[in-house]
């Protein structure tokens, strides 16, 4: 295990030697207390260093958080579930002392379909079997076989989340050796090779279409590649994120996703306690305006109100987008990194939608408002394939779909803290709702007309769900992006196509966290492994920051 602390031989924190007349009032300052400047924060500080967190909004967490909407609501505004925070953050920051705490669903999820029959997966495997056996025996014998393909694959995969990637255009030797190390570690996949490169490279829909026959399974499964994505199914790069549903885990349970009690804030505030603890202060209401640079050195920044806060290094949780063109000057950066910037895909279809509710949904598929499974894991609605390509059509014209995909969420029907007695929380992700709208397509217009869309697929399944509807909130990507400072509303900080993961990310030559101002790093999802609830991001930054210190 990576150890943070860096001490001298004299027990003190080594510092670089300060410009002339700076005045040092910190060792590190991070920009932004989202969960990954929150993890940036707490091992810098355990290490030694006098770090401070700059938050722009009253409320922590970034797009990790839990706000009260509603009085006596708590919502998950953006991000919504959780599995993938590595372990080694939750042992090593003791997050459960600090107030985290993980709920297992079982089942995982929920698909009702139009002929009033429906689909219950995992993680009970015996459970997965039945359901699956509904509709094909083939599939419910297929099902194990891929999903342990899938983990062979993760198993490969997984250890890369927690390492600086390698640039594979240095010959410098640790560089090489790490390069050897990742290719004797792909080797040893053996045939498993080459559905990893077809996982990492591939569309979703052909592997779904060589694995099963059965359109209810497959609809289903075909959900996890898209989310968050402008694309469908069908097209490359959708099939890498099919397998993070057998990564992670809940409570030491391998592939289980689970609620945060409180909501997702809850592992925002406890690693912010973690990192108080440590020694770092985390300042709310507190907008960096811009990165002070001098003579190619971070020195610090200055708030939107002006104020000016020295330190040597600079962690940026925000996207490169915001960091490096919105909060530098242009002369900063050379003109060739601002160009790479300039290129990265933002490109983004998803509208989250946070709703309190009277009562549970009743299913046509499984009747009843008494919390049941049905209510427990992720409510997939969107019934065949080709449903999903149809929804995607509408979006790359500009128009939000006019059949939209629906992943909602009932986190209350196992959290009884979010909602009061008798009443419930919903959250629907759901895709396609372009960033860009076709040209005389109004944004407050289209916003609620698709709202009421979803809400009338839903209750094509669920009878009574819209007269349960007591409050709605609509987030399209243009509100995500004025709201958490995601830029084009992109939930991962950037497309997660293989042209921008691992040593291409956020822009190749500067995947290590570093950038091209000494001193200024970043620690978001703009960094490998990107996007997700993981704190992998801020983990692998404080690791390069204190590994600096070393001189």
């Amino acid at each position: 295990m990576t150890s943070f602390r860096v001490l001298t031989a004299t027990g003190k924190i080594p510092h670089p030697k300060p410009l002339p007349f700076m005045s040092v009032s910190y060792d590190l300052i991070v920009i932004g207390a989202g969960h990954n400047g929150l993890v940036t924060a707490a091992y810098a500080a355990r290490a030694g260093l006098k770090t401070l967190v700059l938050e722009r909004r009253d409320v922590l967490g970034g797009a990790c958080v839990t706000e009260e909407i509603w009085p006596g609501y708590k919502i998950s505004t953006a991000a919504y579930v959780n599995s993938l925070l590595r372990p080694e953050i939750i042992r090593d920051l003791e997050l459960a002392r600090h107030g985290f705490e993980m709920l297992p669903r079982n089942p995982s999820s929920f698909t009702p379909f139009p002929d009033g029959r429906s689909l219950l997966l995992g993680p009970d495997k015996e459970l997965t079997r039945r359901e699956i056996s509904k509709f094909s025996a083939k599939d419910a014998d297929a099902l194990p076989r891929y999903e342990a393909m899938l983990e062979r694959v993760a198993d490969f995969l997984e250890p890369t989340l927690v390492m600086t990637p390698p640039n594979p255009w240095s010959f410098r030797p640790g560089n090489l050796l790490q390069l050897a190390r990742l290719g004797f570690s792909f080797a040893r996949l053996g045939t498993d090779g080459q559905q990893a490169i077809e996982i990492l490279t591939g569309a979703a829909t052909p592997i779904l279409d060589r694995w099963f026959e059965s359109e209810q399974l497959k609809v289903t499964l075909a959900t996890d590649a898209i989310i968050g994505a402008m694309a469908s199914p069908s097209m490359p790069g959708t099939a890498y994120v099919l397998f993070h549903h057998v990564m992670g885990e809940t409570n030491g349970v391998r592939g289980v996703w689970g609620y945060v009690r409180g909501g997702m804030g809850g592992i925002s505030n406890a690693i912010a306690s973690a990192a108080r603890e440590a020694g770092a202060e985390i300042r709310t209401g507190a907008e960096v305006g811009r990165i002070l640079v001098r003579d190619g050195s971070a020195i610090g920044v200055a708030l939107a109100d002006g104020t000016e806060i020295r330190a040597p290094r600079v962690a940026s949780g925000a996207d490169a987008t915001v960091t490096f063109l919105r909060l530098m000057e242009p002369g900063d950066l050379p003109a060739e990194f601002v160009t790479a910037v300039r290129n990265i895909d933002y490109a983004s279809a998803s509208c989250k939608i946070n709703i309190a509710l009277s009562e549970l949904p009743s299913f046509t598929a499984v009747p009843g408002t008494a919390a049941g499974p049905q209510h427990r894991g992720t409510i997939h609605i969107s019934p065949t394939m080709d449903y999903i390509e149809r929804a995607y059509d509408d979006a790359k014209y500009g128009r939000p779909s006019q059949q939209p995909i629906i992943e909602a969420t009932i986190p209350s029907s196992l959290d009884d803290t979010l909602a009061p007695p008798g009443k419930y929380v919903m959250s629907m992700f759901t895709q396609y709702f372009p960033y860009k709208l076709a040209p005389g397509l109004s944004l407050d217009e289209e916003r609620e007309k698709y709202a009421d869309r979803c809400f009338d697929l839903m209750n094509q399944f669920a009878p009574n769900f819209k007269r349960s509807v007591i409050a709605r909130q609509v987030l399209t990507p243009v509100d995500l992006e004025q709201r958490f400072g995601l830029t084009g509303g992109n939930i991962m900080q950037g497309v997660m196509s293989l042209s921008s993961l691992s040593f291409m990310r956020p822009v190749p030559g500067y995947a290590d966290y570093r950038t091209p101002v000494r001193g200024l790093y970043l620690c978001g999802a703009a960094t490998h492994p990107g996007g997700g609830v993981m704190g992998a991001c801020g983990y692998n930054a404080a690791r390069e920051i204190v590994r600096d210190l070393r001189g």
